[in-house]
């Protein structure tokens, strides 16, 4: 009998990096054989928007975790995605309510793991793991800062990489002519280090033709609640103030995957200035090594472990010079991006949905079946 597997976690419409995740990973388990059922995690109730969600978890909703639990408690392997800002209380301990009902086997899958959180986050992080059987990180990284800085038995903490949809690399011989078309994508606010793309584009006037730097995406939606566009306006008007302006193209929108596919298709480089330290995961950056698209990044967490095999280019953060240079050298280099290409295409087999979907299935089963013989 195939393995019935329950999600917590935010689901489309939500939009944001968990909810994108979380229905990627339902697709892949479904196509591999499992019963999905999703239990939603929303600010307000809303209308059941897919045959896929069986229930709403209402942030701070006084009956929500005995009510969402029984639902979980409905399958055989509930997997919970954890980021702090998804579920109520403060740095979303309601969570632990939840999981406390919860019977079923239970993976926890650690989206984020600060290596100096505060003392709640801290706390409510190791409570959470002490009710998992099994806690999955998606990079080496967040692995060991469980162990070693949380103190969590090495024992139960796995990782499996963030899954990807592949596509077949442009080479770039094939490419298209003109100016080279660079490509930032994702929710879009402070912290995103776009800014220092612009900073990096005024020092690449020399270059003919000049490239393009395109940003797709949205602003967060709490970021839009809070300060608006402020943010997307400050970068508009830093670009208008170097100069480079008409190199610059916002695309606003919250593209579907076919779309964001064809976006990718026609980069040919992808550049992520994010300025975190802390960043252990990020979709976007796997989705563009899938794609075979050569990556300079800021040296982030996950940036420095996917890229070292020469997928990518890593540089300090807050230093655009260090940026332009390397934006050039994949520009002006072409065997050093067909080299990024081809690594970045062996560096994506393990990360496909179905591989992953696979390793989930597989440690949900081995989890089950320890259950059983206890």
């Amino acid at each position: 009998m195939p393995l019935s597997i329950g999600i917590l976690s935010t689901y489309p419409p939500t939009q944001c990096g968990l909810a994108t995740f979380s229905s990627s990973l339902a697709d892949a388990l479904e196509a591999a054989g499992s019963a999905v059922g999703v239990v939603s995690a929303v600010d307000v109730a809303e209308p059941v928007p897919s045959r896929r969600v069986a229930h709403h978890l209402v942030r701070n909703g006084r009956d929500a975790p005995a009510a969402a639990a029984r639902v979980l408690n409905e399958f055989d392997v509930v997997i919970v995605q954890h980021e702090f800002g998804i579920y109520g209380g403060a740095d979303g301990e309601h969570l632990i309510d939840v999981l406390d009902e919860v019977s079923s086997r239970l993976i926890v899958v650690a989206h984020t793991v600060l290596r100096q959180p505060s003392v709640h986050q801290r706390d409510v992080l190791k409570r959470i793991i002490h009710r998992a059987d099994a806690v999955v990180t998606m990079t080496l990284t967040a692995r060991r800062r469980l162990i070693d800085d949380y103190g969590i038995d090495g024992r139960k903490v796995v990782v499996i990489p963030h899954g990807a949809t592949t596509m077949v690399p442009t080479p770039a011989a094939a490419r298209r002519p003109g100016a080279p078309r660079l490509l930032t994508w994702g929710l879009i606010g402070p912290g995103k280090g776009i800014e220092s793309v612009v900073d990096a584009l005024s020092m690449l006037r020399a270059l003919d033709p000049q490239p393009r730097y395109e940003v797709v995406g949205q602003t967060h939606p709490r970021v839009l609640e809070r300060d608006g566009e402020a943010y997307r306006d400050r970068v508009r008007a830093h670009a208008v103030e170097l100069g480079v302006s008409h190199l610059v193209t916002f695309r606003p929108a919250y593209l579907d995957r076919d779309s964001l596919h064809r976006v990718i298709s026609d980069a040919d480089l992808v550049v992520l200035p994010y300025e975190s330290h802390e960043q252990v995961t990020s979709g976007v950056l796997i989705e563009a090594v899938a794609a075979g698209k050569p990556v300079v990044a800021t040296a982030f967490p996950h940036a420095v472990e996917l890229l070292r095999s020469g997928a990518g280019i890593t540089v300090p953060h807050g230093d655009p010079k260090a940026l332009a240079h390397a934006i050039q050298r994949v520009i002006c280099e072409p065997d050093l991006a067909e080299s990024m290409v081809r690594r970045a295409a062996a560096a994506a087999v393990e990360s496909s949905w179905p591989r992953v979907a696979s390793r989930y299935q597989e440690l949900g089963a081995r989890l089950a079946d320890a259950a059983l013989v206890a």
